[in-house]
């Protein structure tokens, strides 16, 4: 008799709790004994240490446009598990993926699979159940041994490399290119907006693999950018190939996101009418998101490692806006030395925060010592909300920041939405 299907969500967020297993000889073996559902569609994998999730819902949404159902699996979520499973661009009922782990979890509990193994399996027999002709499947760390790379992608997308996650990674750039560059395949395309050593290291990957390795800059041009509150502009091309485009997302680093992906459908054949309406559609929640609340404009973005604090700087910048207080939140996992000067200095005014269900934040008060100069804690996400609208003015400008587990908890307050879910966040 079959356990309640509530009962397999839970199990599933209880398998955080035993973290990841290096290797993909448990991934192959469950999609092997779940019948490669992955293999039912076409795959796009997207890696890279920041853009991710953007890149690859823009790719998503043109491949949309184009007439093809599309998954897109992105982790980690923000508020609601579904997020990490999008159906053309909509966030489906959890019902969908109560009934892929009904199938999932007796062979996963034989092999002793890992939460985020369990995850990717659910995306593709939840595309599968679908009818999805393709998937756009985000990498969740690395690439070489993530669990999505246990697919053969027709393209492989790598936005950037910067420095994170540097315990598994590597402490340098180019090591984790080097990890990164694992979803090359022979005989694919491939686009990248890396530079430097970890492009180096890409280049040397892609040879010794056989990939075609376009870099921005090079092969694929970007040219008259323009970006203000409105969105983006850009003209991307390859080759004789060239298009004007047109999106609501902000920032100078999203174009290069969007460049990156109108490239990619390109290669894949998606039409120009397509690519343009899917890049003018798509939008991205907690990614320079602009939100209008109680008397105040919010910019929510989860930027939580230098390069990413460094983007949002710059679009600050572009927009020709100073934020009058930051909201800052981050988890105990990150380099907190290396990012506490670039965030403390983004706002005269600085509020630390922690997200309630995750436990690996960081204490509000512990960030706001590092931060120094004016930081202090707001508390909980709540709290540091209306501690944030105490201390600024109607109309100013507030910066939310860090952690894409407190923008999950901040984002709701602000939009005055309901949220259940109650599943402590690890992973």
């Amino acid at each position: 008799m079959s356990v309640g299907v509530r009962d397999n969500v839970d199990w599933l967020f209880g398998l955080q709790k035993f973290g990841s297993n290096p290797g993909l000889e448990t991934m192959a073996a469950l999609r092997a004994r779940l019948g490669d559902p992955q293999r039912t569609m076409r795959t796009v994998l997207v890696g890279g240490t920041n853009g991710k999730g953007s890149t690859s819902a823009v790719l998503a949404a043109c491949l949309s446009a184009s007439g093809r159902t599309v998954g897109h699996f992105t982790s980690p979520h923000m508020t609601l598990v579904m997020e990490r499973f999008r159906l053309d661009g909509r966030i489906p009922d959890i019902r969908l993926l109560e009934a892929a782990l009904e199938r999932i979890r007796p062979v996963a509990e034989e092999l002793g699979a890992t939460f985020f193994e369990v995850l990717t399996m659910a995306a593709w027999v939840v595309f599968r159940d679908a009818g999805c002709d393709a998937a756009v499947m985000e990498i969740g760390m690395g690439g070489r041994w993530d669990a999505t790379n246990e697919s053969d992608p027709e393209l492989s997308v790598i936005t950037n490399i910067s420095l994170d996650h540097t315990d598994v990674l590597g402490d340098t750039e180019a090591k984790i290119a080097a990890e990164k560059a694992g979803i090359l395949r022979p005989g694919r395309p491939a686009v990248t907006a890396a530079t430097g050593d970890a492009l180096a290291v890409l280049r040397a990957a892609a040879a010794a693999t056989g990939s075609d390795l376009l870099v921005l800059g090079e092969q694929i041009g970007i040219s008259r950018e323009r970006g203000d509150w409105s969105g983006i502009g850009l003209e991307a091309s390859l080759g004789d190939w060239s298009l004007a485009l047109e999106s609501p997302l902000l920032g100078a680093h999203q174009r290069r996101n969007v460049a990156l992906a109108a490239t990619a459908a390109h290669l894949l054949g998606v039409p120009d009418a397509a690519i343009m309406a899917g890049v003018r559609g798509a939008t991205w929640p907690g990614r320079l998101e602009r939100i209008e609340a109680l008397g105040r404009t919010w910019l929510l973005d989860g930027a939580h490692n230098p390069a990413g604090i460094g983007a949002l700087r710059e679009t600050l910048s572009e927009l020709g806006t100073a934020p009058r207080l930051l909201l800052f939140g981050v988890t105990v996992d990150k380099d907190v030395a290396s990012i506490v000067t670039l965030a403390g200095s983004l706002a005269p005014d600085v509020l630390t925060s922690r997200a309630r269900l995750s436990p690996r934040a960081l204490d509000p008060e512990d960030l706001a010592r590092q931060l120094g100069g004016t930081a202090r804690s707001g508390g909980e996400p709540a709290d540091a909300v209306a501690a944030a609208v105490a201390a600024t003015a109607r109309g100013d400008l507030i910066v939310v920041a860090g952690s894409l587990y407190l923008l999950g908890e901040v984002r709701p307050l602000l939009l005055g939405e309901e949220v259940r879910e109650e599943h402590e966040r690890l992973q």
